[in-house]
C-alpha cells in the first residue's frame, strides 16, 4: 500500500536481546527506500489495534518468535527527512518501544518485507550509520535498553468508542 505523510503515525517495536546482543531484521522490499536496511522489529499501528497486541505480532511476523511485552522502553519520535519526497511527504513516526519475554524455541516463518534476522552488539549497532541502519533511533532505544530504562505498559489505555 502506498502512504502518503500528511500527518505522523504510530509505530510499534520491541527490543529483542539473547546473551548480550540485539535483533534487527533486514528490510527486504526492493520498492522502498530502506531495502537492505537494518530495523528492529518494528511496524505501523493498524486503526483500532491495541498497541500491546500489535508489538506481539509485530515481532511474530518480522522474527518468527513468540513475543510477551512486559514493559516500555520509551516512546520515540523519528522525523525522516532522508526520505522527504513531495509526492509523498515527511514520514514521522512517534515510535512505542516495548520490551518483554521472547520464546525463541519455535520460530515461525519470517514476513515477506523481511530478508533475515541477525544479532549485533550494541557496539556493532552504534558504529552503524544511515547507509545500514533504517532509523538511527535505534542507536539511542540500544542505549536505554541496556541503561535499564523501563515504563509501566498501564500508562496505555486502549479504548473503542462506538456508538
Amino acid at each position: 500500500m502506498e502512504r502518503v505523510f500528511s500527518q505522523s503515525f504510530c509505530v510499534v517495536g520491541a527490543i529483542i536481546e539473547k546473551d548480550g546482543k540485539i535483533a534487527l531484521v533486514q528490510e527486504s522490499s526492493r520498492k522502498r527506500a530502506d531495502a537492505g536496511k537494518w530495523n528492529q522489529p518494528a511496524g505501523w499501528l493498524d486503526v483500532g489495534e491495541n498497541p500491546i497486541e500489535a508489538v506481539s505480532r509485530e515481532v511474530e511476523e518480522e522474527t518468527g518468535f513468540t513475543f510477551t511485552p512486559t514493559a516500555i522502553l520509551g516512546i520515540y519520535s523519528l522525523v525522516r527527512e532522508d526520505i522527504n519526497t513531495p509526492e509523498r511527504g515527511t514520514p514521522h513516526a512517534v515510535k512505542i518501544i516495548f520490551v518483554g519475554n521472547t520464546d525463541f524455541s519455535n520460530q515461525k516463518v519470517l514476513a515477506d518485507d523481511v530478508s533475515t534476522i541477525k544479532w549485533y552488539t550494541p557496539e556493532e549497532i552504534e558504529a552503524m550509520d544511515i547507509s545500514t541502519l533504517r532509523d538511527v533511533d535505534i542507536k539511542k532505544e540500544v542505549k536505554d535498553y541496556f541503561d535499564n530504562k523501563r515504563f509501566s505498559m498501564e500508562i496505555i489505555n486502549h479504548t473503542i468508542q462506538s456508538k
